[in-house]
């Protein structure tokens, strides 16, 4: 049987699985609050207004951004408790922190033109 090579950063077995248990807990709580927000989204999704109709597509973007984000932070934690050397997990932080920078600044320029493009067409449905 080899040996591991010392790396200077190790997680003891225990807290690895507890860190790993932890995880696992939080996304199986986030997926059903998930799965809550979007039964009341669809719920609310009734009205046929201008302004509610571009409430509704805001706030189904939103939920999927917030979605999407959470799913990356669940991923980025999955993959740093498999890291085994610091290097590594400053290298795998840079890159997720780098990644939702852009993904975030995506998302921000998405909803605010949702929300002007709500605006205009309910001055459009209000001038009529």
């Amino acid at each position: 049987m080899a040996t591991k090579k010392p790396t200077g950063f190790e997680m003891p077995d225990q807290f690895r699985q507890m860190a790993e248990g932890n995880v696992k807990q939080a996304q199986q709580a986030f997926d059903e609050m998930m799965s809550a927000m979007q039964k009341a989204v669809t719920t609310v999704e009734s009205s046929a207004s201008t302004v509610q109709t571009g409430a509704l597509d805001f706030n189904k973007k939103a939920l999927g951004y917030a979605e999407e984000n959470v799913a990356k932070a669940f991923e980025y934690a999955t993959k740093s408790l498999q890291v085994t050397d610091m290097q590594d997990l400053m290298q795998l932080q840079n890159e997720f922190l780098r990644t939702q920078m852009t993904a975030l600044g995506e998302q921000a320029r998405d909803l605010s033109d949702a929300v002007t493009k709500t605006a205009t067409e309910a001055t459009k449905s209000s001038d009529k």
